[in-house]
This record gives structure tokens, C-alpha cells and sequence, in this order.
């Protein structure tokens, strides 16, 4: 498709935003009446204060979301909307993104609707554990269990071997 074509036609553009606006940017943007596109991923944290592990949601793109218009129709307007920093250009030439790589990245919706990025952490890894009770030590991923969050692993110490179910969120490969 051509740039020209793109430009007079609807199609999707990478948004940038203003540090921190991308919801802002979004919801502007669709009481316009114009289809966004805003990735989140859900990442398991450790509250410091409560030791408990807790959910928080981010962009998967920090200071970017997708929408989809008629630039020649809606561009100058969409480029001074309030969280909106740019329309991803190369010069003064807007850049369409292509409907398939939209369709991929909605492709790895998990049922809740967030993104879900792929950990290539498998049966026989060697593994260390990030945080919790059992942090700093090594061991080797062995499977998942019931529950899609939990894994067991094998811990390996000193003169000493056992097995722990733990949340798959503090495994780092090693």
C-alpha cells in the first residue's frame, strides 16, 4: 500500500504520546469517535511495604497506542489532542501500520484482555528465583502446575536438593 493511498484511506497509525498519557490520549481520542488500539500487559509485582505480591497494569508500548482514521481527514486534529505528543512520520510523511502486525499483537490476548508476552522458560532451564522467600537461589524449572501462575522447581543448595511450588513471575532464566 501506498503512503498516498494510506493517507486518504482509514488506516492505522502509531500514536506518541506525552510521558504518562496514554489513556488520556485514548480516551480523547475515542470520544471523537476514532478506533484505538491501547496494548496492556499485566506484570506481578512485589509490594515492599505489604510483602505481598500485587497486579499492575501497564502499556505494552510505553508512550504509544494505535489508532486507526483518515489522516488527510482527521490528522491535524489528532495531532494537537490533549496527551498526544505526534503522529509517527517519517519527514512530514504519516506512517500507516499494517493491519497484520494490529491483528498479531491482539492475536496474544489472554482472557482477561491483556497482552500476553511470551517467557521461554521451559522444563530442564536452569532458573533462579528473583523474590520471596526463597530469592537468590538457583534451581531447575521442572513443570507447571494447576495453576497457570505456579511452577514447581527443583532447588538445588549445598548438600541439599527439594522441591518448591512458587509464582512463575520471580523465575529468571539463568
Amino acid at each position: 500500500m501506498s503512503v498516498q493511498h494510506a493517507i486518504d484511506t482509514c488506516s492505522w497509525y502509531a500514536i506518541h504520546t506525552n510521558p504518562r498519557q496514554e489513556a488520556r490520549a485514548e480516551s480523547n481520542l475515542i470520544a471523537w469517535g476514532v478506533e484505538t488500539y491501547l496494548p496492556k500487559i499485566r506484570e506481578r509485582n512485589s509490594d515492599r511495604y505489604a510483602s505481598e505480591l500485587a497486579w499492575s497494569i501497564k502499556p505494552l508500548f510505553l508512550r504509544y497506542f494505535f489508532a486507526r482514521f483518515r489522516f488527510d481527514a482527521l490528522g491535524h486534529k489528532i495531532r494537537y489532542t490533549r496527551g498526544v505528543r505526534d503522529v509517527i512520520s517519517f519527514g512530514s510523511t504519516p506512517l500507516p501500520v499494517d493491519d497484520e502486525i494490529i491483528e498479531l499483537i491482539q492475536s496474544r490476548h489472554d482472557e482477561f484482555g491483556y497482552v500476553k508476552l511470551e517467557d521461554n522458560i521451559g522444563p530442564g532451564d536452569e532458573i533462579v528465583v528473583t523474590d520471596g522467600i526463597f530469592k537468590g537461589i538457583h534451581g531447575i524449572f521442572e513443570r507447571n502446575v494447576s495453576n497457570r501462575d505456579r511452577v514447581m522447581i527443583l532447588l538445588q543448595a549445598v548438600q541439599f536438593q527439594a522441591r518448591a511450588i512458587v509464582t512463575r513471575e520471580v523465575l529468571r532464566k539463568v
